[in-house]
């Protein structure tokens, strides 16, 4: 059997984990340079009001993505658990259960987003002059909802088995077909939001297409067989009780950042025009917390399935080091040049203004960020996916609401709201932390310790 999978109880532990971490890394970064492509072919081949548009439907499209990331990080932590302690079984019916029930909720989330979409509109307050376009867009976006919910699971798989330099090639080829489609429909066919909503869809079939084929032709223990596909009720009870919570935190934030548009909208569409530049620039800062998370979960996902705790508490350390240098190298040029950045979405010097300040307010604090994802995403690992839905919905969610509905009472002032990000970072760092030195580290430090001196002689370790 030829193997493509990647055991990672041994070996070089910052080693490993950084490789691994690399590609899911590089994806993140083609993924928001296709969706900034978005923005930026729509702001100035469009218009202000364009981008505005696209802005306004963001927050809605990252509650349904989140939605889906959260419920596939989930379910890899249980495939990476059945790798790492080499339940085949377990794995293949996992696999083939996750995937099924993927489509029929991708189907489902496809045609309740199409019914709602005014709706969703009118939460965030989308203001007259941008309400037309922006329906346009997130209606076509929902067609591609299956397709999200798919890709998801589909590379899930290929991760949590230590194949993290697939997806990252598949979200390439995504990401070029994307911003072809982008010049092509908005440029030179003049379809305005709708063409880039389209480009959107193209590029998520395609790499639905991708994966599967992937998936489909391995000769390996993640094999996808069409006529497996099937629910495993109990295989399912355990893949939503680690994934629902991740998934129920990740909408809940991105229902939480639905009212925080509510602040943004009610400045005008110079704000909503310029924040929406900022978010897309400093997702280039906040990818690597995420990206080094998802690999965190997986890497201790495998190596508490087999017992190696003390490679596990090893690859946290690892990076924290890792997150602090790249925030350090990257922010700081972002910091500096944040005006350069902001005006490659837009020329409008208001909405430039908006952009600016709320880089230059937020970028020192994303160490807050990156230690809060670090310690989710290792909790998660142990298996405790819902004492992480809890922290962020009462840090990310619970204090930024109430921080924002008191200081924006006192004085209305759009720093209140740049601020408001930050402080639900680090309210949700200190719970998640907390709550993994008492539950996690203390309750296991001392079999890591056994662990490690029963492979002091690997080299490795």
């Amino acid at each position: 059997m030829r193997k493509s999978s990647t055991d990672m109880t041994k070996g070089n532990v910052a080693r490993q984990l950084l490789l691994f971490a690399l590609p899911i890394l590089l994806g993140q970064i083609f993924q928001n340079l296709y969706n900034s492509v978005d923005a930026i072919v729509v702001g100035r081949g469009v218009g202000k009001t364009a981008l505005a548009a696209v802005s306004a439907s963001a927050d809605i499209t990252h509650l349904i993505v989140g939605f889906f990331t959260g419920l596939s990080t989930g379910a890899g932590i249980l495939f990476a658990r059945s790798f790492g302690a080499k339940d085949y079984k377990k794995l293949h019916d996992a696999i083939h259960t996750s995937v099924t029930f993927s489509v029929i909720l991708g189907v489902v989330m496809a045609a309740v987003g199409l019914v709602l979409t005014p709706l969703l509109l009118k939460l965030v307050a989308c203001p007259d002059d941008v309400f037309r376009e922006a329906d346009a867009y997130l209606r076509i976006y929902f067609v591609g909802i299956l397709f999200t919910a798919i890709y998801n699971i589909g590379a899930g798989v290929l991760r949590s088995v230590g194949d993290s330099r697939n997806p990252f090639i598949y979200l390439v080829i995504a990401s070029v077909v994307n911003v072809i489609a982008d010049l092509v429909l908005v440029v030179l066919l003049k379809m305005g939001v709708r063409g880039a909503a389209i480009a959107t869809v193209v590029s998520q079939l395609l790499s639905v297409v991708l994966v599967f084929r992937r998936l489909i032709r391995a000769e390996d223990v993640y094999k996808l067989k069409i006529r497996d596909l099937k629910i495993d009720r109990k295989l399912l009870l355990e893949i939503l009780d680690l994934g629902i919570p991740a998934a129920i935190q990740a909408s809940l934030i991105a229902i939480s950042n639905m009212f925080v548009s509510r602040y943004i909208n009610s400045f005008g569409s110079d704000a909503m025009a310029g924040i929406g530049a900022a978010k897309k620039i400093d997702r280039f800062v906040g990818m690597v917390a995420m990206s080094v998370g998802q690999a965190l979960a997986t890497f201790i996902g495998q190596n508490f399935g087999a017992n190696r705790l003390d490679r596990a508490f090893r690859s946290i350390r690892v990076s924290i080091l890792f997150n602090l240098v790249y925030i350090l190298a990257l922010g700081s040029v972002i910091f500096s040049f944040a005006g350069f950045f902001v005006r490659i979405f837009t020329t409008d010097e208001n909405a430039i203004r908006y952009g600016v300040d709320m880089i230059h307010i937020m970028m020192p604090f994303y160490f807050m960020q990156s230690l809060n994802q670090i310690f989710a995403n290792a909790v998660r690992g142990f298996g405790k996916s819902r004492v992480v839905m809890l922290c962020s919905i009462f840090g990310m969610i619970g204090c930024r609401q109430i921080f924002l509905a008191i200081t924006m009472s006192i004085k209305r002032s759009v720093t209140f709201v740049y601020l408001g990000f930050p402080f639900g970072w680090m309210m949700a760092a200190l719970l998640v932390m907390i709550y993994f030195y008492f539950a996690i580290y203390r309750k296991y430090h001392a079999e890591a310790r056994e662990a490690a001196a029963l492979h002091k002689d690997d080299p490795d370790r």
